[in-house]
């Protein structure tokens, strides 16, 4: 049997609140959202400008029956407030900022006051124990710390729940797997490609699994199929579990997958989430696939409301076998932007323009997306203009490696740059073609 096989017992951090009837957890949410309103309302001028304008009061909130009434809040508003501005709290209050790439370059940051953090770090403690965690886990985090926010959001969990976190972060593979098997290491928390790097290398150096002692790994920050799952659990000899989260909302935690592994269950108590039409911001029923909007009704320092994720997904209120009474989501089955997620990065088509132009070629290009086994690539397909253009090899293999360096420092992964000639990538009177993405097909 696999370690960490628990589908015969379920544990709850918080067992109270992950159990609450329907009705009850409904009557907290409509406290906490009109609460939240009435707060972002005064003390967020973009916030009040937005619900002026749509002819919102704080007194109309009665209920979670009127969140529909409040506008939606998209990724560019929080550029247009860069760097503080949707903030709801005094810089004062404010204990630890993070921050995550937009397509220009600028950052999107988002604020965390010390009950926030408590907060974060019970969430991903329940998702620890979903896991069949408890104080006597070593938890072995290789999410990236830093503005990024993976790594601190295991690393809180860990210590909200007692156990023993480790913050190995990413990267030196051969020095991570020294630490499994040397410190103890029960629960792996990475992105998913990673921990099949993990498994690969383990095997490559002549280590088995009898060598370490992971029981669970934590993944997310990048799609991830089935298979990929059966993978890693093979390789690793534990159990893979989901978790979901993003920056401008909280970071990793805001869902989370039990033993039953059939969606993730959200968070219900601090997030209030909906599905909508992501072409007319319809807000769709139960079961049906749309975009992923959410509201935070806890947070003191960024409560977003009705963030549009661009996450596609389907929401589900089926009784799950583990207990849980929080309302699950799908893995996200893709974006309604243009946005994709590469080895766990966010990487916008924009940004290689921005890269092309700077360096001085046409911005025309094509992004394509494969997975080889498990692992996602990205190749950059880049038409040099007729003057660029050469027949000797020096000097095309120069214009690819100002690309590659340009891509790689600008987007933080490494891309395969292929240059193709004077028209040859295919022009389009609507939108161009940028992406193709291999993996969704």
């Amino acid at each position: 049997m696999i370690r960490g096989d628990l589908r015969k017992m379920e544990q709850y951090f918080q067992k109270e609140i992950e159990t609450a009837p329907l009705e009850e957890l409904q009557k907290m949410q409509s406290e906490r959202l009109v609460d939240t309103v009435k707060r972002v309302y005064e003390k967020v001028a973009y916030y009040r400008e937005r619900m002026d304008q749509a002819g919102v009061k704080p007194e109309d909130m009665k209920s979670i029956k009127d969140l529909k009434k409040l506008p939606f809040t998209y990724k560019q508003d929080l550029r247009d407030t860069y760097p503080y501005g949707l903030f709801a709290v005094p810089l004062e209050e404010v204990v630890e900022l993070h921050a995550s790439s937009g397509t220009t370059g600028k950052q999107i940051v988002v604020g965390y006051t010390k009950h926030d953090l408590e907060i974060w770090g019970d969430i991903c403690a329940r998702a620890i124990v979903a896991t069949g965690g408890s104080c006597h886990d070593k938890v072995h985090v290789s999410y990236g710390y830093g503005l990024f926010t993976g790594g601190f959001g295991l690393h809180l969990g860990a210590q909200a729940l007692g156990a023993t976190a480790i913050p190995v972060s990413s990267g030196n593979t051969p020095r991570q797997i020294n630490i499994l098997k040397d410190f103890g290491s029960t629960v792996l928390c990475c992105t998913p490609s990673y921990a099949q790097y993990i498994g690969e290398s383990l095997h490559e150096g002549g280590d088995t699994t009898d060598q370490i002692h992971l029981r669970a790994g934590i993944f997310g920050a990048e799609a991830w199929t089935e298979q990929m799952r059966k993978e890693i659990e093979k390789s690793l000899n534990i159990k893979a579990y989901d978790i979901y989260g993003l920056t401008e909302i909280m970071g990793p935690g805001v869902a989370y997958e039990c033993s039953e592994q059939t969606g993730m269950h959200v968070n219900e108590d601090h997030f209030i989430v909906e599905v909508i039409n992501p072409e007319t911001g319809e807000v769709l029923p139960e079961g049906e696939q749309g975009e992923l909007v959410f509201s935070c009704i806890t947070k003191e320092a960024f409560p977003l409301l009705r963030y549009r994720t661009r996450d596609i997904g389907i929401l589900t209120r089926k009784k799950c076998s583990c207990g849980r009474t929080f309302i699950k989501m799908s893995k996200p089955m893709g974006r309604s932007d243009d946005m994709l997620i590469i080895k766990g990065v966010n990487v916008f088509p924009s940004q290689v323009e921005s890269v092309l132009l700077e360096l001085g070629y046409p911005p025309h290009y094509q992004l394509v997306v494969n997975r080889v086994g498990t692992m996602d690539t990205l190749e950059i397909r880049v038409e040099l203009s007729q003057e660029m253009f050469s027949d000797a090899v020096n000097v095309l293999q120069a214009h690819e490696r100002k690309i590659r360096e340009a891509v790689r420092s600008t987007l933080g992964i490494a891309a395969k740059i292929t240059l193709v000639e004077p028209k040859s990538i295919e022009r389009s009177i609507g939108k161009a073609k940028r992406v193709i993405d291999n993996r969704q097909k």
